[in-house]
């Protein structure tokens, strides 16, 4: 049932709940009920598989409060039908069938209609649910594998359903020690290369891998196996199929009509028109249904950088300034404010995490702050100067050595996430292993080192499938990755290295707690640009045991390398990338080495150590028995 209070916040921008009152919902005795936003249409009538595909036998009926809401009944629809709406225009003679914008579930791509669907569901995660929060929060570890369902793993070339998924990929996650999974999109999208980022079905899972039930059933598993949920969710464009959003009801509804603000010149696709109330509303809703419906643990926001700016992949005269001649775009800001505020309202539990990729001020910081209320931001600059130093050949990287020590100049400013996601293996850029230099040998120990490396700095970590077992090609969306090299020494090797990363972390407050405060971070050395040699201390809460992370990033091993520690004791080595077992030379320091009372580095006391060649080791300090 609409209610007036339904249609004022519609027209507000802030209804939280459209897909209660909008779309097509079954009545417990037979038929469904449909609602449709068309405001420019002349006619509308729901067309499906029960009354054989005619407009005539099933019109929707304009409210009268002139919200542009069009309702009715059809008496003969029942669950599983296929059905769209058949659009009149007012403008000229424009006649068009639309899949339901608050579809619940689709039929099968390449078919495009909307099917009739319920979301009845037993979970059985109450608790995870109740215990959640502090799984989810700021000073808690997180460690995230990134996920393409269709290419993680497949049967005999076909892809997996959701329900199998659930189960190979919830034990595969334990093994290695993953906190959370995030799925890139799963929202219904026509084109399967798309990866689901050119999305039609903003409430509706795709069918490639089952039903809504099928993919509650995944989020269930997951959370009963102690595993987190993420989704990728794209609210800054959609493709321009006709059965999509696009010119829906005659007119520019969801997107800008003028193509200089409307039209993603790189994706071909159409951008949303956040200055629209009902836009706003719509997305918002979106977000909430997959929250609330879906249990998800959080969204990861996509192109956020599209979003806040008028200028953004265009040339001089290709876009429109804001109303005070600037290149931000003020709706896109607001509408951000506004979903992170109705998210974190209602679901305090759980992240919501930009992807946002340039230095735009307090993306992650409370919007009474003059932030976006994000609760995180994936820090695409410490990703493109890692890459871009350990791409260097070991005897060049003196020479770059600033650009591992660039990113903890601004490391605080955000609640940063490090990733290396599916962008940094696709498009010809090949594998994380492909980029690193070297013989085979070399290009392992590169890798565990980044890694190491990664573990140790401050933020929240993400890794793409196939990384953590060094798959050799770039990602291919269209098989499943190459697991048979996870079997051959140095790739086995890698992958124990993951795992032991992930237990170290996992059980290593210093290395979470104080993620994004410069209180849980301090350097010990970071200019000695002649050995490429990095260490630093991270620290947890007052109690806590500190932590001392070391880097050597060249393959020559360094005896009786004195660093500076705060405290006298024994500095224990938990990761020491180039162990035997994990593909390495096996230097090492036995097991840890004790400190002794001798300054250095501005520290009280100070320890010597091996430093094993190409490694990163992780050492944490224990008093004094």
């Amino acid at each position: 049932m609409i209610s007036e209070r339904d249609i004022y916040l519609l027209r507000e921008g802030t209804h939280a709940h459209l897909s209660d009152q909008l779309g097509c919902h079954l009545r417990p005795g037979g038929g469904a009920d449909f609602a449709l936003w068309a405001p420019n249409a002349q006619s509308v009538s729901v067309v499906g598989d029960w009354n054989y595909w005619s407009g005539e036998a099933d019109p929707l009926h304009q409210r009268s409060d002139s919200s542009g809401i069009w309702q009715g009944f059809a008496e003969h629809a029942r669950h599983g039908q296929g059905y769209k709406y058949r659009i009149r225009s007012r403008q000229g003679d424009y006649g068009v069938d639309k899949a339901d914008p608050f579809a619940i579930y689709a039929e099968l791509p390449p078919a495009t209609a909307s099917r009739i669907w319920s979301l009845e569901y037993e979970w059985q995660d109450a608790p995870w649910m109740a215990a959640r929060g502090p799984r989810n929060a700021l000073d808690a570890p997180m460690a995230i594998y990134e996920v393409h369902l269709g290419s993680w793993r497949r049967d005999d070339g076909h892809l997996l359903g959701y329900r199998e998924l659930a189960h190979r990929l919830a034990d595969y996650v334990i093994q290695m020690g993953f906190t959370h999974v995030e799925l890139m999109p799963v929202t219904e999208h026509p084109f399967y290369g798309s990866w689901g980022y050119q999305s039609t079905g903003y409430f509706a899972p795709t069918a490639r891998y089952g039903t809504p039930q099928d993919l509650m059933y995944f989020v269930d598993h997951l959370h009963q196996q102690g595993i987190g949920v993420l989704l990728d969710w794209v609210p800054s464009h959609f493709p321009t199929d006709e059965h999509g959003l696009g010119y829906f009801d005659g007119t520019h509804l969801f997107e800008h009509a003028d193509p200089r603000q409307g039209f993603h010149p790189e994706w071909k696709s159409s951008i949303f028109n956040y200055g629209r109330a009902e836009v706003r509303s719509f997305l918002t809703s979106s977000a909430q249904f997959w929250l609330g419906q879906y249990h998800l643990d959080g969204l990861r926001v996509d192109a956020v950088a599209s979003m806040l700016y008028l200028d953004y992949a265009r040339e001089p005269g290709q876009w429109i300034a804001n109303r005070h001649g600037g290149r931000e775009n003020l709706e896109a800001i607001e509408f951000l404010q506004t979903l992170n505020r109705a998210v974190y309202r209602e679901h305090p539990d759980t992240l919501t995490m930009a992807e946002e990729s340039t230095a735009w001020p307090r993306v992650s910081r409370p919007t009474d702050m003059g932030g976006l209320g994000f609760g995180m931001k994936w820090n695409m600059g410490w990703m493109h100067d890692n890459l871009s130093y350990m791409r260097q050949q070991p005897i060049h990287r003196k020479y770059h050595h600033h650009q591992l020590t660039f990113p903890t100049a601004y490391a605080f400013n955000e609640n940063f996430v490090l990733p290396l996601s599916h962008d940094e293996v696709v498009h010809g850029k090949g594998s994380l292993l492909g980029k690193m230099p070297g013989d085979a040998w070399q290009q392992f120990a590169n890798l565990r080192a980044l890694f190491g490396w990664m573990w140790g700095h401050p933020g929240k970590k993400l890794l793409f499938m196939g990384g953590e077992f060094g798959q050799r090609r770039e990602w291919n969306h269209d098989g499943e990755l190459e697991w048979w090299l996870a079997a051959q020494d140095g790739h086995a090797g890698l992958q124990r290295f993951v795992t032991q990363l992930n237990r170290v972390y996992r059980s290593t407050p210093a290395l979470y707690q104080l993620d994004f405060s410069p209180a849980g971070f301090e350097w010990v050395a970071a200019d000695d640009a002649q050995a490429s040699v990095y260490a630093f201390l991270r620290k947890p809460r007052e109690g806590g045991a500190s932590v001392l992370v070391v880097s050597n990033m060249t393959p020559v091993p360094r005896s009786n390398y004195r660093l500076g520690v705060p405290m006298t004791g024994f500095w224990r080595e938990l990761i020491n990338s180039d162990a035997l077992e994990f593909g390495g030379a096996g230097w090492g320091n036995l097991g840890g080495v004790a400190a002794a009372p001798a300054p250095s580095h501005g520290q009280a006391h100070s320890v010597d150590l091996t430093l094993p060649p190409l490694s990163t080791l992780i050492l944490e300090h224990s008093a004094p028995g």
